[in-house]
Order: C-alpha cells, then sequence, then structure tokens
C-alpha cells in the first residue's frame, strides 16, 4: 500500500524570455508535455522476492508532485489487494485518494478481467484514463507478464521504457533477470530503467547492479539503461535527489501517452473541474 505522499517542494515556472518558445527548466518542460491533457502511463515491474514496491512508486509519486503532476498508482501485483466488485465494472470505484496529488488503485487480478481473445489487456488503459481524468501519471504496478499483456499492442510502436527494481539479494537480482526475459522475449522491450532499493552500507549493491547489466547485454541483448540506488531507511519526507528526479524525467519522455476521451473530457470541462474550456492538441 503507498501512503501519503506530501511533496516537500514544488518547482515554479520560470518566466521565460520574450519570445523564447523552450522550456527554461526541466520543470516547466514536464508542465508544458502535460498542458495538453495526456495522461503518460508507465510501467513498473513488480518484483516480489524484493518487497520495495511501496518504496518505489512512493518515491516516484513524490518526483511527480514535485513537477506538480498528479499522479494514480495501480497495483496488480501479486502483493496487492484485489479490486473491490464494483470497480470490475467501474474502475473509478476502486480509486482511492491519498493526497491532493496521489490517488491508489488496489488491482490484483484486474488486468486479466479486460483480456481479449488475444490476451490482449490494453483496454484496460482506456478504462483507466477514463476512471482518474484528473491524473497527468498512471504508474502501472504489476508483474513482467501483465505488463507485456497491458502494453504490448501499444507500446511496440512507441519508445517505452519500463521500470525494473530489486534488493541487494540472490533471489531479487533472479526476479529481475527473469523479468527482463519476459520483457524483451514477449515485449519486444530492449532497453531498462533499475533502481537497486538497499541500505547505503551494502557491499553487494553495486555488484547485483552490474552482474544483472551484464546477464541482460550477454544473453538477452537488452541495455541497462541507468541504475540508481534507493535507501529504505531514509525517511519518505526526505526531497527526492536530483538524480532521481532525472530519472523520473526520463520515464515520463518514454512514457505510453493517452488522450483524454470523450466521457473524461466532459468530466473535466463540467463546472469546478481544473481544466480549462479551451483544449490543445495532444502532444506525443
Amino acid at each position: 500500500m503507498v501512503r501519503t505522499v506530501r511533496p516537500s517542494f514544488n518547482a515554479p515556472p520560470a518566466r521565460p524570455a520574450q519570445g523564447a518558445i523552450h522550456p527554461v527548466d526541466q520543470a516547466q518542460g514536464l508542465r508544458q508535455m502535460f498542458a495538453a491533457r495526456v495522461l503518460r502511463f508507465i510501467p513498473v515491474v513488480a518484483n516480489t522476492r524484493s518487497a520495495a514496491g511501496g518504496l518505489v512508486l512512493e518515491r516516484l509519486c513524490a518526483a511527480y508532485a514535485a513537477f506538480s503532476l498528479n499522479t494514480l498508482v495501480v497495483d496488480a501485483s501479486e502483493l496487492a489487494r484485489p479490486p473491490s466488485e464494483l470497480a470490475e465494472f467501474d474502475p473509478s470505484e476502486g480509486v482511492e485518494r491519498l493526497s491532493d496529488q496521489v490517488s491508489y488503485m488496489a488491482a490484483r487480478g484486474l488486468p486479466l478481467k479486460f483480456a481479449d481473445a488475444r490476451g490482449s489487456c490494453s483496454t484496460l488503459l482506456d478504462a483507466l484514463a477514463d476512471a482518474s481524468p484528473r491524473s497527468d501519471v498512471i504508474l502501472v504496478h504489476a508483474s513482467a507478464s501483465e505488463l507485456v499483456r497491458i502494453f504490448s499492442d501499444r507500446g511496440r510502436t512507441h519508445n517505452l521504457r519500463p521500470l525494473v527494481f530489486t534488493n541487494d539479494m540472490a533471489e531479487g537480482l533472479t526476479d529481475a533477470y527473469a523479468a527482463v526475459k519476459v520483457l524483451s522475449q514477449r515485449g519486444g522491450w530492449m532497453a531498462y530503467d533499475l533502481l537497486m532499493c538497499a541500505p547505503r552500507r551494502s557491499e553487494q549493491a553495486e555488484e547485483v547492479i552490474a552482474r544483472l547489466s551484464q546477464c541482460a547485454d550477454q544473453f538477452l541483448g537488452v541495455a541497462q539503461r541507468s541504475a540508481l540506488r534507493l535507501d529504505p531507511f531514509e525517511p519518505a519526507s526526505l526531497d527526492p535527489e536530483p538524480r532521481f528526479m532525472e530519472m523520473a524525467a526520463g520515464l515520463l519522455h518514454c512514457a505510453l501517452p493517452h488522450t483524454l476521451g470523450d466521457t473524461a473530457f466532459d468530466h473535466l470541462l463540467s463546472p469546478g473541474a481544473a481544466l480549462p474550456a479551451r483544449v490543445s492538441a495532444a502532444l506525443n
């Protein structure tokens, strides 16, 4: 379960110079990317041996809150709660508001409810977009096989890069490698980012990072694009580190864009909604 996240800083938009058309800073560039009300889906690969899923999701939510973005966490991992009965028919019934910028949906087993005759669960993305139209980012936390069912139809034509995490133990490394194998062979995703969730004093953390990168490259031809460490003993109130913010921003740029449907626009344009009446074209 993801705890309530209260971002400790906000990056205000810098005032551009007269005639400037490029973003002045990273946060402004991300706000421009989301100005068209296009959701961004980010696949986060669950690792049941690591037990750090809550930490990873929490820190991502804090990073996106710092960019003034609203995040929905869809937890479809094996350790998550199953969705309520109503959520199976209307996913919006399963959305829990944790803070002004973070929402959560328990969704264990929910993707398979959307499976079609080919085994694809891609229609879940449409349902989630309609269920949380005010979200800017939707983190889908699930096993590698379920992420392939959800994203592969649409992700093959997009530069989608999943986030993998592990701990510094052998079983965590084994699960992470197995996930990378499924993502590459079934989903066609040949690059990923890695979060190593281990205490800063861990002596084997760097060795595990190097071993996973080496095995993924030599045996699967998959690139480990970047790898960062997260200390599970650090308080959640700490601001995300600059390198973590860079990784979070990179995941957004490689995330799967999804333009809101008519139902979602009707909701957003209703009285009291946060979206202005004028909507610009989608930026992909």
